[in-house]
């Protein structure tokens, strides 16, 4: 049901002081706004009680079956303060769909898009002080679904909940943008052909968590895997996607097949790419064809794209074998970051919206100049 109406139940909200000091140095994912949006599913009436409410705590059942057979997936979308003070999001209405991907695959009810995006309205309306004025800051928007039937048995669930949480956000990687090392992962995989690695769900990420533990052992900021039945085929890093930029201008990045995510920042930049005339390679791509093309001088630049990071330049793979590709000098290169400040411009609003992705939750302050 799309028409549904959203009863309200007004938090306890944070004193602005207290608000203001979070805010001056917000992190990534460690506090949370006031309020949250839960929306029940049943398999006899469908998506009903639709509330904002109070953020905190979930009751929940031992048996929940969500805890034992791990029924669950997510999504990650921002709000943005523009310079007239209204607040956008960006394409929300992909995230909506990229859920409904992801819960046909986990077997849990699909959401209507309608709903999805009337949620996050609700909750960033109602939390719009928390939606951060400093440059790259921003109000990171959590979508998840949980099946919260109480039942043991290998079964689909009868029942789940939709819930939005939001938690303002600063740089993903700390220090700012800079060329980061990536450690390649020779003896774990993120996903197998006909699982679950193009759904945005949990386990996906609770697989990279050893690997990435062992990126970090080795001074990197994050772990680029590959296919679980080669050595050399790239899907993608824990996170987030890869391109690779060739010397004439060519982008290359893992077609999506089956095992890869399809990021949403992905998308849009191979969108904005083409927009500008650049050619678009999306085939597998290997990490020898990485190394032999740095060595030859083809391959000038590479990186990492996704919600949460937007995008992240690479300046070297690391490996076991000490076989490194290093970029040297030329990281950042030139093309990741010009698609870096136009991303991040359309979403800011210090760019025009020429592909009509925003979707504005908050207008403009009266008296604000013009965007």
């Amino acid at each position: 049901m799309t028409d549904l109406a959203f009863t309200r139940t007004e938090a306890s909200r944070l004193p602005a002081e207290d608000r203001q000091r979070i805010l001056a140095d917000p992190g990534f994912g460690t506090h949370f706004t006031d309020h949250m949006v839960s929306i029940t599913w049943t398999e006899e009436d469908g998506w009903h009680d639709a509330q904002v409410l109070p953020y905190g705590p979930l009751q929940i059942d031992p048996a929940s079956s969500v805890l034992h057979y791990g029924q669950e997936i997510f999504e990650g979308l921002k709000a943005y303060r523009r310079p007239d003070g209204s607040i956008v999001t960006f394409r929300p209405e992909a995230n909506a769909q990229r859920l409904n991907d992801s819960a046909r695959r986990l077997a849990l009810p699909e959401l209507p898009q309608e709903l999805f995006v009337r949620s996050v309205q609700e909750l960033v309306a109602i939390d719009a002080d928390w939606v951060p004025t400093a440059a790259d800051q921003s109000l990171y928007l959590r979508p998840f679904m949980i099946a919260d039937e109480v039942f043991l048995g290998v079964r689909s669930a009868r029942r789940a909940r939709f819930l939005v949480i939001a938690s303002p956000a600063g740089p993903y990687f700390t220090g700012g943008v800079k060329p980061v090392s990536i450690w390649l992962s020779e003896h774990w995989a993120r996903a197998g052909h006909g699982g679950t690695g193009a759904a945005k769900c949990g386990g996906n990420y609770a697989a990279s968590l050893l690997p990435q533990n062992e990126a970090a052992e080795h001074g990197c900021a994050q772990v680029l895997f590959t296919d679980s039945e080669t050595d050399d085929t790239i899907d993608e890093l824990g996170g987030m996607n890869l391109f690779l930029v060739r010397s004439d201008g060519t982008l290359v990045t893992p077609e999506l097949n089956g095992n890869i995510l399809a990021g949403i920042t992905r998308k849009s930049l191979i969108e904005l790419a083409q927009d500008r005339g650049h050619a678009i390679e999306e085939r597998p791509l290997t990490v020898s064809e990485w190394r032999e093309g740095v060595a030859q001088g083809t391959i000038t630049e590479a990186f990492a794209c996704g919600t949460a990071a937007v995008i992240t330049p690479i300046g070297q793979l690391r490996t076991a074998d000490g076989r490194d590709i290093d970029f040297g000098d030329h990281a950042p290169g030139s093309l990741t970051m010009s698609l870096r400040e136009e991303l991040t411009g359309i979403q800011f609003g210090t760019r025009p919206d020429r592909f009509g992705w925003l979707t504005e939750i908050v207008p403009a302050l009266e008296g604000s100049p013009a965007r």
